[in-house]
């Protein structure tokens, strides 16, 4: 089984975040995605960055419906922070008759070669790669490991979502509903 996985703080997960999800499940040859709640990137600052576990349950809730797409803790068990090949040489061992494939976006392909042991991830694993607005590609586009995903320009982010939350504007439609109730219930990013 070929599975995609798909890092992220997820603070909070938003529609960008699924419809990119949901795009590598149901348009390419992956069966799965798995959304990898990181608790930690090392190359992000953590301020603001809401409890691992608090940001696990909004994103099982948003895809609770959805049976191509599970939400994944794994790294809360690993050393922090968070390295991708850390999490990909646990999985493999732990899920060996798993193929596991690393999506990102092409903003994060641009800083790829800063990743740790990215040369391995990228002969071991392979990249799924979606467009980002306003990015390069780089001379890493044309590698044999990278297949570049035709999915819509997408410029949701959390960053933008959590504003709107601490001005008491409205958030509906760029979450989905079940995150919104959470997020509101739970007072989440208000301070």
């Amino acid at each position: 089984m070929k599975i995609g996985l798909f890092f992220g703080s997820f603070n909070p997960i938003h529609v960008g975040h699924l419809i990119i999800a949901n795009i590598m499940a149901e348009n390419t040859d992956l069966q799965k995605v798995w959304l990898v709640v990181s608790p930690q990137n090392p190359l992000k600052p953590s301020k603001g960055l809401l409890h691992e576990f608090d940001r696990y349950d909004m994103a099982r809730a948003a895809v609770a419906d959805h049976y191509k797409l599970e939400v994944s803790d794994i790294e809360f068990n690993l050393p922090k922070p968070s390295y991708t090949t850390h999490t990909l040489a646990h999985l493999s061992e732990r899920h060996p008759e798993k193929e596991f494939k690393v999506i990102l976006g092409s903003d994060n392909l641009e800083n790829f070669t800063r990743w740790k042991n990215y040369q391995h991830i990228l002969e071991h694993y392979g990249l799924y790669v979606y467009p980002r607005p306003a990015t390069q590609p780089g001379e890493l586009i044309s590698h044999p490991h990278v297949k570049v995903i035709d999915a819509p320009l997408l410029d949701i982010s959390a960053t933008y979502i959590r504003e709107c939350i601490r001005n008491r504007r409205s958030i509906r439609y760029l979450v989905p509903e079940p995150v919104e109730q959470i997020i509101h219930a739970k007072g989440y990013y208000l301070h």
